[in-house]
């Protein structure tokens, strides 16, 4: 069974899904957005990540490090081409600045951990949810976890992309499930390819295939990135689709600009457009709203 890395466990979430809830934060993703709010969730194995601003300078990592990928002048630095991923830095570092994100766990050791929360669960309505990174990478890991959960009665919730197999999630996965919380960023194929890098016909096939279905909670997510996905082309287009499908109900995410710091711990990818450093105005997350009001569609 192929097993993820999980990068995060974050207790006491009320933005992701209803409720109190505890959200399984899986490595590996198939798409490459370039705005990714999880950076740290879009390659499957091991990561070196960097802090600066805890690092309290002591040099030890520079010491240790035998391929000299770790440098200081005036500030340090780190060479992901000579970094071979071995993780000494981040075992002696004595502040957490160098840390290895990805950590094994059973779905039996999850599902322990979520337990303690299920006071919370069970007096807020809320539970847990499967999130990434993408967890429909892992089918029969989930499918396990979702059982395990299920077995005490726990609310479950998948946040997905919407890039996988659709016999095997439903198979796998789908039975075990109360709620899909389904992203759709791009409707048009090209932008789809050149800003997540992959097609959206699997995606928007996918989403189509599932709002047929009843017995469970299917919520579209649209994420606000300016310039790229919150034009009134693509939310015209998006929205005429939902509205296609019989969708009653979409969520927008308003962008934050806060990714672009937890993707310098990893190496970045280069400067970052000055439009997507500022966060969104309440003036203009209404006027995306109006563009699926205005069909009939609800906002939340």
């Amino acid at each position: 069974m192929k097993k993820p890395l999980i990068f995060e466990i974050k207790g006491n979430s009320l933005d992701d899904g209803p409720g109190i809830r505890t959200v399984i934060f899986m490595k590996g993703c198939p798409l490459s957005c370039v705005w990714c709010h999880n950076p740290e969730g879009m390659k499957p194995g091991f990561e070196h990540s960097f802090d600066k601003s805890q690092c309290i300078k002591c040099l030890t990592c520079v010491e240790v490090c035998n391929q000299g990928a770790i440098t200081y002048d005036e500030d340090f630095r780190v060479d992901r081409s000579k970094c071979l991923d071995c993780f000494t830095c981040a075992s002696i570092c004595p502040s957490g600045a160098c840390e290895i994100v990805g950590k094994n766990m059973s779905v039996e050791k999850i599902v322990a951990h979520a337990l303690k929360d299920k006071p919370f669960f069970d007096t807020s309505g809320g539970g847990v949810t499967l999130s990434g990174g993408e967890p429909t990478l892992f089918m029969d890991f989930c499918s396990e976890l979702l059982k395990g959960l299920k077995k005490f009665k726990i609310h479950t919730l998948l946040e997905t992309c919407g890039y996988y197999d659709m016999d095997s999630f439903l198979e796998k996965m789908f039975p075990n499930l109360d709620a899909i919380y389904f992203d759709i960023k791009l409707l048009g194929d090209g932008e789809h390819r050149k800003y997540c890098g992959v097609t959206n016909t699997k995606i928007l096939e996918n989403f189509r295939t599932l709002s047929s279905t009843k017995g469970i909670e299917i919520l579209p997510r649209v994420p606000l990135v300016p310039g790229i996905t919150d034009t009134k082309h693509n939310l015209s287009a998006i929205a005429d689709f939902l509205v296609s499908c019989g969708a009653e109900r979409v969520k927008l995410l308003a962008y934050n600009p806060l990714w672009p710091d937890k993707l310098e711990k990893f190496g970045g990818h280069g400067p970052v457009p000055d439009k997507m450093k500022k966060f969104m105005k309440p003036e203009h997350l209404r006027s995306c709203e109006e563009i699926f009001t205005k069909r009939g569609i609800q906002t939340i």
